[in-house]
């Protein structure tokens, strides 16, 4: 351990940093009013309990009541963030966590009608079409105004006792000043390279003067925008390089690409189905030519990567923060010489996918995060030994033993496949979500490690569980695709899971309907499309795969829209019927009466599933407490007591055995659950 690269200190300045990992900035949106509240420190503080040297909160604080926030950001303009923001600060420090905080002004990159409704600000009248808010052209008393707003932001985290800050430049105002692409200004702030610095470097001027030479200033920015007409790499290296001789920074955080629309983001914070470690190099060259201490993050999910990145001189500091939403003790891990204990981040993206849907961050397969204030990352052993039986090696099943395991108990799992994974192990037959296997792959290792009897290939039935003489039996079955959704002709379609499992050739001229607009639907359309149907995608709603978020859909309209797909929103299969060899599909709409006809040769549907609860119902009268479950009991974290049955087991049902959801749902029930029982 003495020798491993990431757990070498590094000087930044007069701070000592205790190792290379670093969470980069980011916001959760555990906000309240715009305060980074309990939610927010316990979130960031856990981190620091793990071991990470660095955390950097926000992403971004916004320094200006203009700048309204997209999603749940930081209101460092207001003075009350101070004591909210020392708090969390003094938090960390007693584990020895230096904490930065992100600043900027969002410009043109948020919406229009959010905050206080003043007008959205930019260096161009250019409207960025991810948040689709039409900013007017900044004027000359717009610009001072904004750069006292930067300094006075950078002043207030000073007095919070913060390490540092980082201003924002890749996307927001500043850089939409210095990028040709989103700057048509005139005079001193417009045209030339120089004058599209010219702003920035104001800006990191003043925030310099305020809070003196001893307060470590960062700049995470876009060195090369990789698009024509964009931010070429010789001038990222050249802005970079003058706020150095001036200066005014201390450090640089790396980013390649734009971020203005959903396909861009991804290329720049890449996601599942997406390489790892894009830019590494190149952020490597930056470090190289600029000279200046390099933070870098963006997809570097794994230890063996970070390792390399430091080991090799590319990076200073590792950022690994979807790593550490979905872990957040890998340091501590990593010294107790326990990587493979660290739950691994698959790239599902579903802490930024949620919040970009208006929801806070939160892992796909961890619980904890976010709610460290109520459902802790740590399960305590039980007071008395229980034989727990789970049903159902999926997601949820496999959660529910692994916690009861780890709280003492004997337990046993049923499943009636020769592998782990339910539905996931479905998912991930799609090339782009291969990685989603990780969630059940470390379930099923820390079950076997942990000494969890684990009977694949048995169907189980009521017998089978009751033979085990269990104190709790646990019914994760998960569901089945549903199939009686049509008016007529629900015989004659086959199911989005038929086409994953391969259970079902993919027909050659395809109508795949997808009434719920989840990971299902695309993934099929996916593999309906590369296995070379004519394929037309419809959809009841109003925009395609509305369960999806825009980050994540990406890969897949990658692989289709150069294919012969079709996608139509705003309609709906409501029959099919035989006509010789042919299919005819009766297509409706929710908006009106209408009744069209398509010719297809099959018809794929995607209707979520029913719970396969048949065991459950069988168990339910002979269990003590009646399959019930106490919410209050659940929530607070205290055992399930109630009764009302013959005495004996206690039954509960989770995840998709209830009712049709998603993988962090069934997660959390199992994880809720066991943790106090």
């Amino acid at each position: 351990m003495a020798k491993d690269p990431l757990l070498q200190p590094y000087q930044l300045k007069h701070l000592t940093l205790k190792n290379r990992l670093m969470i980069s900035s980011h916001e959760p949106a555990y906000t309240e009013d715009g305060m980074p509240k309990d939610r927010y420190r316990l979130y960031h503080l856990e981190r620091a309990k793990g071991g990470v040297a660095l955390t950097m909160t926000a992403g971004s604080a916004v320094v200006s009541r203009d700048s309204p926030p997209a999603f749940g950001n930081i209101l460092a303009y207001k003075d009350e963030v101070v004591g909210w923001m020392k708090k969390l600060t003094d938090d960390c420090h007693e584990h020895d966590c230096k904490v930065m905080i992100q600043l900027t002004h969002l410009g043109r990159r948020t919406r229009w009608d959010a905050g206080d409704w003043l007008p959205n600000l930019g260096a161009s009248r250019k409207r960025e079409p991810a948040h689709r808010a039409f900013p007017k052209q900044a004027e000359d008393w717009d610009i001072p105004r904004i750069i006292q707003d930067y300094a006075d932001a950078c002043e207030r985290m000073q007095a919070a006792g913060l390490d540092g800050v980082e201003i924002e430049c890749y996307g927001h105002l500043p850089d939409q000043f210095l990028s040709p692409l989103t700057n048509q200004m005139d005079g001193a702030y417009g045209g030339a390279f120089e004058n599209r610095a010219r702003f920035a470097t104001e800006i990191l001027t003043a925030c310099r003067d305020r809070v003196g030479p001893d307060f470590i200033i960062g700049l995470r920015f876009v060195a090369d925008e990789a698009e024509d007409g964009g931010i070429p790499v010789e001038e990222g290296v050249q802005f970079a390089q003058s706020l150095k001789d001036l200066g005014v920074i201390d450090f640089i955080n790396v980013i390649r690409g734009r971020v203005h629309t959903d396909a861009a983001l991804a290329d720049v914070i890449p996601v599942q189905g997406m390489r790892y470690a894009p830019h590494l190099d190149f952020a490597g060259r930056i470090r190289h030519e600029v000279g200046l201490p390099t933070f870098h993050a963006a997809r570097i999910p794994d230890v063996a990567t970070a390792r390399h990145a430091v080991a090799t001189g590319q990076l200073d500091m590792v950022g690994m923060t979807r790593a550490h939403i979905a872990d957040p003790h890998i340091v501590r891990k990593i010294e107790a010489g326990q990587e493979d204990d660290i739950r691994p981040c698959v790239g599902a993206t579903y802490c930024l996918g949620r919040i970009y849907h208006g929801g806070a961050a939160l892992c796909i397969h961890n619980p904890s995060t976010g709610r460290e204030e109520y459902l802790p990352h740590e399960v305590e052993k039980a007071a008395d030994k229980k034989t727990v039986v789970v049903v159902g090696a999926g997601p949820g099943g496999l959660e529910a033993a692994r916690v009861a395991s780890l709280r003492g108990h004997d337990v046993t799992v049923l499943e009636a496949a020769d592998a782990p994974g339910g539905q996931v192990r479905l998912a991930a037959q799609a090339r782009d979500r291969s990685e989603m296997i990780g969630i059940t792959d470390w379930r099923a290792a820390q079950c076997e490690a942990q000494g969890v009897s684990v009977r694949y290939n048995t169907f189980a039935e009521a017998e089978d569980v009751l033979a085990l003489n269990p104190d709790v039996a646990i019914i994760a079955t998960g569901g089945l695709a549903r199939d009686e959704i049509l008016d007529k002709g629900n015989d004659l379609v086959v199911s989005a899971w038929d086409i994953l499992s391969g259970d079902v050739k993919p027909g050659e001229n395809v109508l795949l309907f997808d009434e719920v607009g989840d990971y299902a639907g695309i993934q099929a359309a996916q593999m309906l499309a590369e296995a070379g149907a004519k394929l037309e995608m419809m959809t009841p709603h109003q925009a395609l795969s509305v369960e999806v978020s825009g980050i994540t859909l990406v890969p897949f309209m990658r692989q289709m829209q150069d294919r012969d797909v079709r996608f139509t929103v705003t309609y709906r299969v409501t029959g099919v019927e035989r006509d010789g060899n042919r299919l005819l599909a009766h297509i409706g709409s929710d908006y009106m009466d209408l009744d069209q006809i398509r010719e297809v040769d099959q018809v794929v549907v995607n209707s979520g599933v029913d719970p396969l609860d048949d065991l459950y119902f069988d168990l339910k009268p002979q269990s003590q407490n009646l399959g019930a479950v106490d919410y209050d009991a659940l929530l607070d974290g205290t055992p399930q007591t109630l009764n009302g049955g013959p005495k004996g087991f206690q039954l509960f049902r989770i995840g998709d055995a209830v009712s049709s959801r998603n993988t962090h749902a069934a997660i959390l029930d199992a994880f809720r659950l066991m943790r106090a029982n």
